[in-house]
């Protein structure tokens, strides 16, 4: 492939959102050992994104959004220099996608358009009702319409996207597994730790599985971690919250036995990547999930782990493993293969650089 230049146009900064960490940043380094060179532009700056899903700060996110706006300009006097666009979710969060449509219509230029949610789907965020309200979701049909190739992290969104395009390529969201590493069990404290890590926005969902904890947790000695950028709203006796740390992250997942996935059986569910059932795989923790969407080709029950619906069968898989450490041990073993073979960066380093050609 010839060398190319990439102008990389995402919403958040570098280094910051798992969407962008684990769908193609970790493949800047494969771009230029392939003598290609990119440049990245993110609607949001750091102090932006600090302040974004907390309360108030109305006048702070308001001047970060206006600012996102002329970068997004300053991108449009830049893009003839450079061969392609990789576009994720959106170039900016409100109103017609009108970037989108002058880089494509006007300046004509080859775009790769990536996303890893259902977004076309309204998804309100307590904390921004205004932004949901002047958000148009019709902006992702529009954009897959305008794009050379369409990007898409599970095959609900493949299907999705193939109603406007014949270009839409299944790419998974992917795990760095030089990086993701299992800690050895004689390193593990002795308390039973059964966890959970996500964003403030999928907090929800552990509602689903909160009273079998607090069932539990009057029976057994275990401490139940929740890792995030939000403490959860709820109480209970077993709880233990961490705040999301890109430094510690690793090391806060390695003190799980079990990881939890609890999830609606809805659209928005089902465009979910799986990526809470990566992280626990890869580090040799069995994964508890909703059999919901692309959890189902990750987790295999009663291989690597279990698939609960109900809360009866949440209750008797965690009543299970805790009384069963050995089963544990089996789990494990079967755990990280399946990320290293089809959800890990090496196993989709060709399908990246793929969307380019």
């Amino acid at each position: 492939m010839p060398s190319m230049k990439v102008l990389f146009i995402i919403p958040y900064p570098e280094g910051t959102a798992p969407s962008q960490r684990f769908r193609f940043e970790h493949y800047f380094k494969e771009l230029e050992a392939q003598g290609h060179s990119y440049t990245v532009s993110s609607f949001m700056g750091p102090n932006t994104w600090r302040i974004l899903y907390q309360p108030g700060h109305n006048l702070l996110k308001a001047s970060g959004i206006i600012k996102g706006y002329f970068r997004r300009l300053r991108d449009l006097f830049r893009v003839h220099k450079y061969d392609y666009v990789f576009i994720h979710r959106e170039a900016s969060p409100l109103g017609p996608p009108v970037f989108e449509w002058m880089i494509a219509r006007l300046w004509k230029k080859k775009i790769i358009y990536d996303f890893d949610d259902a977004i076309w789907i309204p998804n309100a965020s307590e904390h921004n009702p205004i932004v949901y309200r002047l958000k148009r979701y019709k902006n992702t049909e529009d954009i897959i319409r305008w794009s050379d190739t369409v990007s898409c992290g599970n095959p609900f969104l493949v299907d999705f996207a193939s109603g406007f395009t014949k270009h839409a390529v299944f790419n998974p969201t992917v795990i760095d597994t030089s990086y993701y590493l299992p800690k050895p069990a004689s390193a593990k404290n002795g308390k039973f730790v059964i966890g959970w890590t996500g964003s403030h926005s999928t907090l929800q969902y552990l509602n689903r599985i909160l009273p079998v904890i607090q069932k539990l947790e009057k029976e057994f000695e275990f401490e139940f971690h929740v890792i995030s950028d939000k403490a959860p709203s709820f109480t209970t006796k077993s709880l233990v919250y961490k705040k999301w740390n890109k430094a510690t992250e690793i090391t806060d997942l390695q003190q799980f036995d079990i990881g939890l996935m609890p999830l609606t059986n809805d659209k928005w569910a089902k465009g979910k990547c799986g990526f809470k059932a990566l992280q626990y795989l890869a580090l040799e923790i069995p994964a508890l999930v909703s059999p919901v969407g692309i959890n189902t080709s990750i987790v295999t029950d009663g291989m690597n782990g279990y698939y609960c619906s109900e809360e009866i069968e949440w209750e008797v898989a965690i009543r299970k493993l805790y009384l069963d450490k050995n089963l544990i041990n089996v789990l494990k073993k079967n755990a990280r293969k399946i990320v290293e073979e089809k959800f890990s960066v090496n196993a989709h380093r060709k399908t990246f650089m793929q969307l380019f050609r």
